[in-house]
């Protein structure tokens, strides 16, 4: 029961931090170097960071995720139920904010090596911008996961 609950916390508390970075990122960062207010190189250090600890919340997501799968649902239920369908949803999304996030920072670091910003800047807003989305619609799917709702 406490190894649950800690599961479930440091799940929730991941993805709300993880999320929050790509939209912040989205939302405050690139268009403040597409205004030239960033020079390449605090870019760079944020699109560092910024991967780095998205490659660390997807294994803290893989793992806390998999045990409230493993101990939460039989492979029928996943499979056969909404609940279940919201949790193979979820692990999609995952994989498609984490994929996007790496092709975002390889097209931002692209130009920023020869410092330039707002051209990269540019390149990678749009992939950083579907990433703010896709998240957006992981915490949907996750309030509803613990809304306890009933789809059908």
């Amino acid at each position: 029961m406490v190894l649950d609950t800690v599961m479930t916390t440091l799940h929730v508390l991941t993805g709300a931090l993880w999320v929050g970075s790509v939209v912040f990122v989205a939302g405050v960062v690139l268009p403040a170097a597409l205004d030239g207010s960033l020079d390449a190189a605090p870019l760079e250090t944020f699109a560092d960071r910024l991967v780095y600890g998205s490659r660390a919340a997807s294994v803290v997501m893989f793992l806390t995720g998999g045990h409230m799968a493993g101990t939460g649902y039989t492979f029928d239920l996943l499979l056969n139920s909404s609940r279940g369908h919201l949790v193979l949803a979820m692990l999609f999304l995952w994989l498609v904010l984490s994929a996007l996030v790496e092709i975002g920072r390889s097209r931002l670091v692209e130009g920023l090596q020869e410092k330039r910003v707002r051209s990269p800047a540019r390149n990678a807003m749009g992939v950083f911008r579907a990433a703010a989305v896709v998240g957006v619609l992981l915490l949907v799917n996750a309030g509803l996961l613990a809304s306890d709702v009933a789809l059908y």
